[in-house]
């Protein structure tokens, strides 16, 4: 999935958010993987010391994390990075 439609759908409030498409959202703006403990993904961002949680249930994310990913790209003003 293309990356803007990709935002546009988490923008959306959907909250049937597959996995692997929040985790492509998150590196699109410049997150990390980190480390994985059990079933939660730790991401990071250089410019903020906020973590990013991100959990795999079924193949899908869970809506609370997707709005928290939402939260801090607003709240930072981050912005997609380049391919």
């Amino acid at each position: 999935m293309k990356r803007k439609k990709l935002l546009q759908r988490l923008l959306s409030g959907t909250t049937n958010i597959r996995f692997s498409d929040a985790v492509a959202c998150a590196k699109a703006f410049g997150f990390q993987l980190d480390r994985v403990n059990g079933s939660h993904h730790i991401y990071t961002h250089k410019d903020i010391p906020e973590l990013l949680n991100l959990q795999n249930v079924k193949g899908m994310a869970k809506p609370y994390q997707i709005r928290q990913l939402l939260q801090l790209i607003e709240t930072h003003n981050l912005q997609m990075e380049d391919k």
